[in-house]
């Protein structure tokens, strides 16, 4: 692990039995919270991506909200936000997405892409991949060409990278945890 992947993986905390036994949770408030950490999560989210033309960033609810936004500043990119069903107040699409156990339901404004525009994918963390596929075929279904997916968290034992790269979705991690 380099560096700044050891000083990240470092603020991030680990939360064992939660949400239910045998998962270990790693919550990212605590990487938020620590002004140099979040600063160089968000450097090292960007840094791949410097010096192209992105048209938009989209972050999913909740916390690719937070770090999505401080990478669409940082790329003079527009945001735009993927919400769980029903949280949006104008026109939307909506998709269908597999969760580890269940379905739900995003959105996003029917207006929040263009045809064409170049769009990076941003949440803290991939697992199974459910979400991040789900945005993904949401972006396209409206046009946009999803130019890559970045996450904080990579947590590879769960193949939520596989299924993005099967999608031609290069995928940025920061750091990775082995297990649940």
């Amino acid at each position: 692990m380099n560096t700044v992947a050891s000083e990240l993986a470092a603020s991030i905390r680990s939360i064992p039995d939660y949400p239910k036994p045998g998962i270990i949770f790693r919550d990212i408030t605590t990487l938020l919270g620590d002004a140099r950490a979040f600063r160089r999560a968000v450097d090292a989210l960007v840094q791949p991506y410097a010096g192209t033309k992105i048209d938009k960033v989209a972050g999913m609810e909740a916390r690719g909200f937070i770090l999505g936004g401080a990478v669409a500043h940082q790329l003079s990119a527009g945001f735009v936000p993927i919400r769980k069903k029903g949280k949006l107040p104008h026109e939307t699409v909506r998709i269908a997405y597999s969760l580890e156990y269940g379905v739900d339901e995003m959105e996003m404004h029917r207006d929040a892409v263009n045809a064409g525009e170049k769009v990076v994918l941003v949440d803290d963390l991939i697992a199974t991949g459910g979400t991040a596929v789900g945005a993904t075929q949401l972006l396209r279904q409206m046009g946009a060409e999803v130019v890559a997916a970045c996450f904080v968290i990579d947590l590879p034992d769960l193949g939520g990278r596989k299924k993005l790269e099967e999608l031609n979705v290069p995928v940025h991690t920061l750091v990775e945890f082995s297990g649940h």
